[in-house]
């Protein structure tokens, strides 16, 4: 029983140290503000030359809460702007055949379609005309409220479509479109944010606004048809009470503009991150030389040397495989739901989910526990699982290029690296002398089943 109480307060200690401290000193966001509800119509947004009027944020349920704010606007027809959005580079389109469906009241076809002529649509075989590859995405419903004005009452809507540019499995630019509720007031109001997927939740998490707000922006300001100075510009509209949002809005005006009928040919610019700075950096040979393997033996100390022969007396291979294991699983998910997504078009998002999610819910821990039973040592077992579960969710993390994380997430992942140290250290053969069955095995692996359930029926 001590051993046991001593494990569960290493990885307690490590969880903290690898998980909970990382996040809390480098996420951003990682104390979200809670979204304030209100009951009554809150102040609306009105455009010039506009009678309706909207709000400035989204809701997951018809309900005035505050939490995905809107960041962009663009006035303008609205087939103008998706052909603007989702037009290919060269001008050149592949005809394809008449499409039945018709689209009634205020829906608009939004994706790689675009209506031309007298209803024919045309696909575009490669990239936008800006540089982007918008695309059709699949998301959550949010809701949007407008009010006509003339005299009509206000109600909730949904999207009229969404674009994304990015991968559903790993990290993605996304775009919910919502059109005026009057033809003749010309505008589009969306919201555009980053998410990555989350395969411990089975759901997208939203990483913030502002730089996907830039990117739409910047797309637009690409157009050779847009005038920077008169066509862009920000209006403040004090939503900032949700992720990283400072209240301004993109607005683009695109109204005179003629872009349906002639494919526009631009020249598509690739924005990279600058290496050179880098690159160019000189180390000082003398703190190279502080660092080698002679100057850090001769800092050693008798005993320093002894904790360290008899820690490599302690290592065996089942530690490396234990590592290597996990690593592999959780980021071979990652790469596979990627790869998934790209390459198998009639897998559907659901369907990617139920054949990868079972290599973390069951691969893991059931990897974990066999390998971690070639094992001798409770301590050891429990630390290389846990440890090695927290860097593969780092490593994750660095390969979506995410920096900032919710309280809510941090724990969850917290729990997950204790109840898989628990697993191991129940699975390593001291444990296993009288019984397979003891008592850290069951708390893993009971942790283990309650976070992630918990977690998938919407309770964490």
């Amino acid at each position: 029983m001590r051993r046991s109480i001593v494990v569960a307060l290493a990885l307690l200690a490590l969880s903290l140290l690898f998980v909970g401290g990382p996040s809390l000193l480098f996420s951003p966001t990682t104390d979200e503000i809670a979204p304030e509800e209100q009951e009554e119509t809150p102040e609306l947004v009105a455009m010039e030359d506009s009678e309706s009027e909207f709000w400035k944020y989204l809701s997951p349920q018809e309900q005035f809460q505050e939490r995905s704010p809107l960041n962009v606007i663009v006035r303008g027809d609205t087939d103008d702007i998706l052909y603007a959005m989702t037009e290919e580079s060269d001008g050149e389109w592949e005809e394809i055949e008449e499409v039945e469906e018709e689209y009634e009241g205020n829906e608009t076809p939004i994706a790689n379609e675009t209506p031309v002529g007298n209803g024919t649509f045309l696909e575009e075989e490669s990239r936008h005309a800006t540089g982007i590859e918008w695309g059709e995405a699949h998301g959550t419903t949010r809701y949007f409220w407008v009010d006509p004005g003339a005299g009509e009452d206000g109600y909730w809507t949904t999207e009229s479509g969404q674009l994304e540019e990015g991968d559903y499995y790993g990290q993605r630019y996304h775009i919910r479109l919502y059109e005026s509720p009057n033809g003749d007031d010309q505008w589009v109001a969306m919201q555009a944010h980053t998410e990555h997927f989350d395969w411990f939740t089975l759901r997208h998490r939203v990483d913030g606004v502002e730089a996907a707000q830039t990117k739409v922006e910047q797309d637009f300001m690409d157009h050779t048809r847009i005038d920077v100075e008169e066509d862009v510009r920000r209006i403040y509209l004090g939503n900032t009470n949700s992720s990283d949002s400072d209240g301004w809005a993109t607005v683009v005006d695109l109204t005179g503009m003629i872009l349906l009928p002639i494919g526009v040919g631009l020249a598509a610019k690739r924005r990279t991150g600058a290496n050179s700075a880098s690159a160019g950096q000189q180390t000082d040979p003398q703190h190279v030389s502080e660092r080698t393997p002679e100057a850090i033996d001769d800092r050693l100390t008798d005993v320093d040397r002894r904790r360290i022969a008899a820690a490599y007396d302690r290592l065996e291979a089942g530690h490396l495989i234990l590592v290597f294991t996990i690593l592999a699983l959780l980021l071979g998910v990652r790469l596979a739901g990627v790869a998934l997504e790209r390459n198998v078009g009639f897998l559907t998002p659901h369907m990617i989910a139920a054949l990868l999610y079972p290599v973390i819910g069951l691969g893991i821990p059931i990897a974990t526990y066999l390998i971690a039973g070639t094992l001798r040592s409770r301590l050891d077992a429990a630390v290389v699982a846990s440890g090695s579960l927290a860097v593969a969710i780092w490593l994750d993390y660095g390969l979506l290029g995410v920096d900032s994380l919710p309280v809510d997430v941090v724990v969850q992942r917290m729990l997950v690296v204790i109840a898989l140290g628990l697993i191991a250290a129940g699975a390593a053969k001291r444990a296993t002398r009288d019984t397979r069955v003891n008592d850290m095995l069951l708390a893993g692996a009971a942790m283990w089943v309650v976070v992630l359930g918990g977690t998938l029926l919407g309770y964490f």
